[in-house]
């Protein structure tokens, strides 16, 4: 029976604490990545509206160009 008790108080004194620390550290790695995954959604979002701009300018451009041409025609 001693060698139970001498297995048991070796997990509580080592083994426990070491998994409390890998714990904790998983718990900071997985806050690290749930920051990295809010940043790479935030530009993801702020690509789409630029690229959501662009096209917005190229289309005024291009009707620009159509009314410019029709006007020059008619002149």
């Amino acid at each position: 029976m001693s060698t139970i008790e001498d297995l048991r108080q070796l997990a509580q004194d080592f083994i426990a604490p070491e998994i409390r620390g890998i714990e904790s550290r998983l718990a900071a790695l997985e806050k690290k990545v749930d920051e990295n995954d809010a940043r790479a959604e935030r530009r993801h979002t702020e690509v789409l509206n630029a690229i959501h701009q662009v096209t917005n300018y190229t289309s005024v451009l291009e009707r620009l160009s159509r009314l410019e041409a029709k006007t020059e025609t008619k002149q």
